[in-house]
């Protein structure tokens, strides 16, 4: 009986080497040891990381004629961000991954928007639209993680953002919504509004300072997290 082929790793380009390298190279103050480390253990790794997340993930909306081109901007990024990388915070492996992917996600959506002329504009009426940031398409289609991180931490510091128990009723409503973020498309603001009245019994202005101020650090972590790989504690 023939044998089944084993699905490639990606250790296969990186690996633990790779790990150890980006340590050593964080940990170097000298510049030429420095150059020395990327270029025979790092690159490589970078090289094929990229190539992977726009062939995996079909990144192709470029604004570049050669792949190649945009291979080139991936890994330029990622050693931009090198410095960023926590050692003791997880593997380096996720987490270039989830920088470059994310890097992909807007250089691709942005090439994208251009190809089909379309703006993508954020109303300014904020009565009518203060769920905006977190109904638009790319904040609930990022990571799970994300927005796992974001609940989790907003949960834990309830109390340091919101002094007022009437405003801890009304976040800890939206984080509700979040937490069931599968059914969320179901939801208009109007109605989501609603539902959050009910479930307090508050009313629309106390509501509206609130989601303001959660849809601030949403965007704030979510900044954070496409630039760095980490969401931040907000001061």
């Amino acid at each position: 009986m023939a044998k089944k082929r084993g699905r490639k790793s990606k250790r296969q380009y990186f690996t633990e080497d790779t790990e150890h390298a980006i340590i050593e190279y964080l940990a170097s103050e000298d510049q030429a040891e420095r150059n020395r480390i990327y270029n025979s253990r790092i690159h490589h790794s970078f090289y094929k990381l990229a190539e992977n997340l726009i062939h995996t993930f079909k990144f192709y909306y470029t604004e570049v004629d050669d792949l190649e081109d945009l291979k080139h901007e991936v890994i330029c990024f990622l050693l931009e961000k090198l410095h960023y990388f926590k050692v003791g915070k997880g593997k380096a492996f996720s987490y270039f991954s989830i920088v470059g992917k994310n890097y992909l996600i807007l250089y691709n959506n942005k090439n994208y928007a251009k190809k089909k002329g379309k703006a993508d504009l954020i109303e300014v009426d904020t009565d009518n639209e203060i769920l905006n940031g977190f109904e638009r398409k790319e904040a609930l289609s990022v990571k799970v993680e994300f927005l796992d991180f974001y609940i989790q931490h907003v949960d834990i510091n309830l109390k340091k953002y919101f002094k007022k128990e009437e405003e801890r009723k009304v976040a800890d409503a939206v984080l509700t919504i979040f937490k069931s973020r599968e059914n969320l498309e179901i939801f208009n603001k109007k109605a989501i509004y609603i539902y959050i009245r009910e479930i307090t019994g508050l009313e629309t202005p106390i509501i509206t300072k609130v989601v303001k101020k959660m849809r601030n650090l949403f965007n704030i972590s979510y900044s954070n997290y496409l630039d760095t790989g980490y969401i931040y504690k907000h001061e």
